[in-house]
């Protein structure tokens, strides 16, 4: 355990915060400010997780990393408690003061772990529902009251706090958004010094980008139908898919599918590195979702660049989207919806920039900066070091 010196000179243990994230990509690409937060705090803090290729730029915030390996999409109860059973090991080897578990299976098996392991202190932070809050049959609200039971019961303690992107997911699992045990931040945050608007290429064509994971989920299929249908109309529109599909995820899209569709007005440029000359290139950002999401961070940077915003009417986006104000809104599944919008936004040069204005206001002053978020969570961990 690290320490601290005393005006006494004698050593204190440091608190030990403890992250358990299901994917190292996942903790790298979203959280890293988090962890940068937590120590400037003062606090020791480790990252348990699945390593593969981001192990050293977690490690460079100075977090510790601790391997677990736990397949995300594995649905097997036996698999997920005999992870929560090495976690627990680790968290009590941690000294863990606090447990902040990210997304849903780092919940459902960092939950446990605490419990098992006696540590009151956690945080569960949702960054979205997937394919149980999207589903509305009987299966999914099946799933959804299963959840509720579980987090707000045996996993949940009188010192658990509650991290939403969006009130919707905290009402899903029967919380009230303005309960004292609840947060609701703007996603991950964004950094605008990093994501800055850049001068909107030239109009027509409407350039319009998807950057996200390739999964059925995010609506990628709907983006590529909403344009076929747009420039059948004669609306001048092209459409620039950036990422690659997920193995983990039960709902990728398969690469051949990827390259079929890339012709007529529609690339598939796979993963990029730089996010940012993306939205330089492209006048809107498009993320057709079927739901589940949290906060979309591809939202966020885009709307940090400037860009006008066209998404699915679904809980996360619509969060930060406001229709008519920063973009558009869309029912979810609805190409030919999808397509009416994007048209409209190709023969209106003034809206298209007015919208990304608008969205970049957004960012700056409604709570969507990595500063905003991270005070919100600094506050959370501060309550429960001080319990």
């Amino acid at each position: 355990m690290q320490s601290k010196a005393t005006p006494g000179n004698r050593p204190v243990p440091m608190r030990r915060l403890v992250f358990v994230v299901t994917e190292d990509w996942f903790f790298a690409s979203h959280f890293l400010p988090m962890a940068r937060a937590a120590i400037a705090m003062g606090l020791a803090v480790a990252v348990v997780t699945r390593v593969r290729a981001h192990r050293a730029v977690i490690e460079a915030t100075g977090a510790q990393v601790v391997p677990l390996e736990a397949e995300r999409a594995s649905l097997n109860p036996m698999a997920a408690g005999y992870a929560a059973g090495q976690l627990a090991a680790i968290l009590k080897a941690l000294k863990a003061d606090i447990v902040h578990c990210i997304a849903l299976r780092g919940i459902l098996v960092g939950g446990t772990a605490a419990a098992m392991a006696g540590i009151p202190s956690r945080v569960y932070a949702l960054t979205g529902l997937g394919l149980v809050g999207a589903r509305g049959d009987r299966l999914g609200r099946a799933a959804r009251l299963a959840l509720r039971t579980l987090i707000r019961g045996p996993l949940a303690s009188s010192r658990t706090r509650f991290l939403f992107e969006n009130p919707d997911d905290a009402r899903a699992l029967g919380l009230d958004p303005l309960e004292q045990s609840v947060t609701v931040v703007g996603g991950a945050g964004v950094d605008p010094a990093a994501f800055v608007p850049r001068p909107l290429p030239p109009m027509p064509p409407l350039r319009v980008a998807v950057v996200a994971r390739m999964l059925w989920s995010k609506g990628i299929d709907v983006a590529v139908e909403a344009v076929r249908l747009a420039r059948a109309q004669g609306a001048p529109v092209e459409l620039a898919l950036y990422g690659a599909p997920d193995p983990s995820n039960r709902r990728a899209i398969d690469e051949g599918t990827l390259r079929a569709w890339s012709r007529d007005g529609i690339v598939w440029h796979g993963p990029t590195t730089d996010v940012a000359a993306v939205w330089a290139g492209h006048h809107v950002a498009c993320l057709p979702s079927r739901g589940g999401e949290g906060l979309p961070r591809t939202l966020l940077e885009a709307a940090s660049c400037g860009r006008a915003l066209v998404a699915s009417d679904v809980p996360g986006c619509r969060s930060l989207v406001r229709d008519g104000v920063e973009g558009l809104l869309v029912p979810p599944n609805d190409a030919p919806a999808l397509a009416a919008a994007l048209a409209r936004l190709s023969g209106d040069a003034g809206l298209v920039a007015g919208l990304g204005a608008a969205a970049r206001t957004r960012i700056e002053t409604g709570g969507f900066t990595e500063a905003a978020v991270t005070d919100h969570v600094r506050a959370i961990w501060r309550d429960l070091l001080e319990a």
